[in-house]
């Protein structure tokens, strides 16, 4: 059963775009000199802001996930990976 379950699971993360990114470095870009990328509890504008990041934060993404056709990806602080939220993905550079 399991391996039919992954061949499954893997095809599912190539369509929505998330294969490959898992654990990936990332880095705040394009918020602006004097803005900062809201880190929130969800993916979503209306779940509430943990957080505000400048550009140049580095950041592990671990998903992402598609709402109201706005893609928020799943990060973690590189330096605190306890401190995590959703950010949206416009603002993610490679790192």
């Amino acid at each position: 059963m399991r391996q039919i379950l992954l061949p499954a699971f893997l095809s599912l993360l190539v369509v929505t775009g998330c294969a490959g990114i898992a654990g990936d470095r990332v880095v705040v870009q394009g918020a602006g000199p004097e803005e900062l990328l809201k880190l929130r509890a969800g993916p979503g504008l209306g779940f509430s802001v943990i957080l505000g990041l400048p550009d140049g934060t580095m950041l592990t993404r671990s998903e992402c996930v598609t709402e109201v056709g706005q893609r928020w990806c799943r990060v973690s602080l590189a330096e605190a990976s306890g401190v995590s939220g959703f950010v949206s993905a416009d603002y993610l550079s490679e790192g």
